[in-house]
């Protein structure tokens, strides 16, 4: 869960500076926030601190909100592998840090924990829970996979950011794998999307005509509250200097991370590619993006398309197959080729479907299991 200071990014050259110049490579950053799971029973347990103080001040952990979850942060890299890489040695030093605490795992809620948890300490969470109260702060046991890409210049960012609204839903459903909450299943292929829509500014992003318009949307906050928390689904980052995904669940295993991860890194190399050729059509509607986000949280792979100009519709399935094929060459410049190819599988063989056939507490006790595993899932055993 991040939160922009709304005086942060008030003058408008300093954001669009921050994307750096036209030369700088598509870097791949990723940040994963993970459930800590009671090593006994599996339920959330809040024990975060006392992980992070066993790894003393690693860079690469950090706290969240929740008092039983924390994150990881890999760098920016050039490649999908490369991240993957860092992210299965970080995966691994969180298991031995956290032994005799927790069991780390990954997932988009937590299948059977109260629905309301514990909060870490901190006057940043404090403040949170005062401007949004207990009752929705405490519920934000909810667990995402954010992929950073860095673009190459600002000209490139709001229009690639502006298009890639529309496809956050597919990546969504490609990502979800989530369908229980508090020990029952809420008949979605993700309930975390409707965990995190107890606060505002989430879901489907608006557009950013224009820098002022961006800066101005940052500003605007501070006449109501104190923090410009921006917690769409996608954002330009203006510390990071990049493009934030920020719409997937967290995957169970390094391996399906990789293919979500591939297809972001592909899909804004190619978007940015069609804006260098002028081919971007101009954004569409969100209130129709946000009708094929719909699908994407009920129904995962398994929903329907409806294209957001014309009203057609078709299998999400098959848009995203075609997806996929439409990536291919982006995704063999940038060396991801393998791992976009694995995504496939999360279309045939749906994760959400995997989880339904463990059962809560079967998905707990899979998830712990396969935290460290080094390939994809298979689809009785995410």
């Amino acid at each position: 869960m991040g939160c922009r200071r709304s005086g942060d990014a008030s003058g408008v050259h300093a954001i669009a500076n921050a994307f750096g110049p036209a030369a700088r490579p598509a870097t791949i950053g990723l940040e994963e926030e993970l459930m800590l799971l009671d090593p006994v029973t599996l339920d959330l347990t809040p024990c975060a601190a006392d992980v992070l103080a066993r790894l003393e001040g690693d860079p690469r952990f950090v706290p969240e909100l929740p008092a039983a979850q924390l994150e990881i942060v890999v760098p920016p890299v050039a490649t999908v592998g490369e991240a993957i890489a860092e992210l299965a040695v970080a995966r691994a030093d969180l298991v031995r840090a956290a032994d005799g605490l927790a069991r780390p795992a990954g997932a988009g809620v937590h299948p059977f924990a109260a629905g309301v948890g514990a909060v870490a300490p901190g006057a940043r969470y404090a403040a949170l829970l005062e401007e949004y109260g207990d009752g929705v702060m405490r519920r934000q046991l909810a667990f995402g996979l954010h992929v950073h890409v860095a673009l190459g210049g600002p000209d490139r960012v709001l229009p690639v950011y502006d298009a890639l609204r529309e496809e956050l839903p597919a990546i969504a459903a490609l990502a979800a794998a989530s369908p229980f909450y508090e020990g029952a299943d809420t008949g979605l292929a993700s309930a975390r999307p409707k965990v995190a829509d107890l606060l505002p500014r989430q879901g489907v992003p608006p557009e950013l005509p224009s820098w002022e318009a961006y800066a101005d949307a940052l500003r605007w906050p501070a006449r109501a509250f104190a923090d410009a928390c921006w917690w769409w689904e996608l954002r330009p980052h203006p510390v990071h200097g990049t493009l934030e995904v920020r719409v997937a669940d967290t995957q169970a295993t390094v391996a399906d991370t990789a293919a979500v991860a591939a297809v972001v890194h592909a899909l804004v190399a190619t978007l940015a590619r069609r804006h260098d050729a002028g081919e971007l059509p101009p954004p569409a509607p969100t209130w129709r993006i946000a009708e094929n986000r719909w699908s994407a949280c009920r129904h995962g792979v398994r929903g329907t398309w409806t294209d957001p100009r014309t009203g057609a519709t078709r299998p999400t399935a098959a848009r995203l197959h075609d997806l996929l094929d439409a990536l291919a060459p982006a995704a063999e410049g940038l060396g991801c080729a393998a791992e976009l190819e694995a995504a496939r599988d999360l279309v045939e063989r749906p994760r959400a479907d995997s989880a339904r056939a463990l059962g809560p507490q079967g998905l707990a006790a899979a998830a712990a299991a396969r935290f460290l595993a080094p390939g994809s899932c298979p689809h009785t055993d995410i």
